[in-house]
């Protein structure tokens, strides 16, 4: 059963996120102010190229030091690439792209936190021995029978995605009788599972451009207050998709200004955590959302 809205807190719902914590590693993070999370993707082949880092050490820090100061909060960092289509990567490559790039985030700059976006439970154990603070994944567990219990033993926030299929399969799987209601059980149920593993800190993505249409993508972020009912932490990732840069009919090259109005958007609607590319950008959003609603 779905909760009913309250029509007297309605408003409020709607401007203000709800407020958490996150344990993380014997820290204590407040999401009362929405948080950037900043994207360094360590992959050839990611649909936006300009967040790709695949050179060097000193590029990397270079390129985390600008981000930290244009207002980060905290990175995520992904050596799978999962765009439409994208090819297979097997877990010795995924770890070696990574690893690396986590133990120099670490050492350089021990106070960011970071988070790594994969969905096997050997990078996330590696990763998080490195120095990583989250575990990012699209799959919710889904592909990765033994993720949940390599998160709840490491004792780390977890951010569970909705996605049907793998990155190969999962535009030809958009059929949802309600969507909302498909979405909000399956988080309850992965929440559930989460709880069974012992992992305390669950953070919800509703998986934007992924096993999703255009139309779809559109009605689940009008609707993303209707998630509010899980009392969970709300991440949204839109920034230069295609829901962007096809219904503009550009490329993700030319989607910031997209990315910028949708995510001023997904703060009214009670977003807790922004995935983007573009880390000023999106820190003004940040800075002007809250300078209307104080």
């Amino acid at each position: 059963m779905i909760p009913e809205s309250n029509p007297s807190s309605e408003i409020e719902d709607k401007l203000f996120p709800l407020k958490y914590t996150l344990q993380i590693k014997g820290r204590l993070v407040c999401l009362k102010r929405p948080q950037i999370m900043g994207i360094l993707n360590l992959t050839p082949d990611s649909f936006f190229g300009e967040s790709r880092v695949r050179t060097s050490k000193e590029e990397l820090i270079e390129r985390v030091s600008k981000m930290i100061s244009d207002g980060v909060d905290m990175l995520d960092l992904g050596g799978y690439s999962t765009r439409p289509g994208a090819a297979e990567v097997t877990i010795e490559e995924e770890i070696k792209r990574v690893i690396p790039a986590v133990e120099w985030i670490a050492e350089a700059f021990p106070s960011v936190l970071i988070s790594v976006d994969t969905f096997r439970s050997k990078v996330a154990e590696a990763a998080v021995h490195s120095g990583a603070h989250l575990i990012n994944d699209i799959s919710a567990g889904s592909l990765d029978p033994k993720m949940l219990e390599t998160v709840g033993k490491l004792e780390i926030p977890y951010i569970a995605m909705h996605m049907r299929g793998n990155p190969q399969t999962m535009q030809k799987e958009t059929n949802y009788s309600d969507i909302l209601v498909e979405l909000l059980n399956y988080f309850a149920e992965k929440t559930a599972l989460c709880r069974k593993f012992g992992i305390k800190d669950v953070i919800i993505d509703p998986g934007f451009g992924f096993a999703k249409t255009v139309e779809q993508n559109y009605w689940l972020l009008r609707n993303l207050k209707y998630f509010q009912a899980l009392s969970l932490p709300i991440l949204v990732g839109v920034s230069r998709k295609s829901m962007i840069y096809k219904a503009l009919g550009l490329s993700p090259e030319e989607a910031l200004n997209g990315s910028t109005a949708l995510h001023m958007f997904a703060l009214t609607q009670g977003a807790n955590i922004l995935r983007v590319h573009d880390v000023k950008e999106a820190k003004e959003t940040l800075t002007l959302y809250q300078q209307l609603y104080p």
